[in-house]
């Protein structure tokens, strides 16, 4: 089954789920059959062309996590968001087109000293008698693709390799760098609903201590390059080289967002977050 705008119209309607106005977003046009090569094709589109930025938290906007509000901020907006936002949409395409998915709520490491609460959401999906883990969410370390879920098997992902490891019960996501490993998240495989991250969301997006009210976040992944705004410093990581430079000011960082992310504000924007890069 090939994608077309009359495969997709009426059922978007219905299911108040716009599948072509998400296709068109993601640059997508393939296969709609719910086999494991589909579900990589649309993951790698998503990934690559919904940033993951958190700026309306920036401007004193909430964050709503309804279908309704997610289609027309990523979608019609041409706008990015963080995990809850980007990994409750991408459930949603999938499961209307026949994927089998489970919500999880995971405890994420990477960056994090000490412990913080699960705060993110990742996917579980099931196809094909196989399973995948699958996030268009985790921004900077984030996957491309799904990973094949069980047995620890390495992922190569372009210049990235990943792999899903279990011990005492708990699952951890890992990426590896410099020939190391690296913990990203950790999760357990109790099913969640998407009411229970409403509570992860208002935290995440509200209290002091949540590095997305203190720091300006903008970051999207390519095959060939991620690139990553925090605050106003630009990072280029190409998987064997980082490059970083300091944007000289808030009208620099506004045509940054435009020309690299593809986010487009009105001049005089101003985000408020702490000016450091620590």
């Amino acid at each position: 089954m090939k994608y077309t705008a009359a495969a997709t119209q009426g059922v978007g309607h219905r299911d108040a789920l716009d599948l072509e106005a998400y296709f068109r977003r993601i640059g997508y046009s393939g296969s709609l059959q719910p086999d494991p090569a589909v579900l990589e094709a649309i993951h790698l589109a998503h990934a690559t062309h919904i940033p993951f930025e958190n700026l309306d938290i920036l401007l004193k906007r909430p964050i709503a996590l309804d279908l309704a509000s997610l289609q027309a901020k990523l979608v019609t907006g041409r706008r990015g968001g963080y995990c809850f936002e980007q990994n409750l949409l991408f459930s949603a395409v999938l499961q209307r087109l026949g994927y089998s998915v489970t919500l999880l709520a995971a405890r994420v490491h990477y960056r994090n000293r000490p412990k913080v609460p699960r705060t993110h959401i990742v996917l579980l999906v099931d196809v094909d008698g196989a399973r995948w883990l699958a996030d268009v969410g985790f921004g900077l370390e984030g996957l491309l693709l799904p990973v094949p879920f069980g047995g620890g098997r390495e992922a190569r992902q372009f210049g990235w390799t990943y792999r899903a490891v279990e011990a005492n019960g708990e699952w951890t996501l890992q990426s590896l760098r410099d020939g190391a490993w690296t913990d990203l998240y950790s999760f357990s495989l109790e099913p969640q609903l998407a009411v229970d991250f409403e509570p992860a969301n208002h935290y995440t997006a509200t209290h002091p201590d949540s590095r997305f009210v203190r720091t300006l976040t903008v970051q999207l992944p390519t095959p060939e390059v991620r690139s990553r705004l925090r605050n106003r410093e630009l990072v280029l990581d190409r998987g064997g080289t980082v490059t970083c430079r300091v944007l000289a000011d808030d009208d620099e960082l506004l045509a940054v967002l435009a020309e690299t992310f593809g986010l487009r504000f009105p001049a005089g924007t101003r985000f408020s977050y702490r000016d450091t890069t620590d």
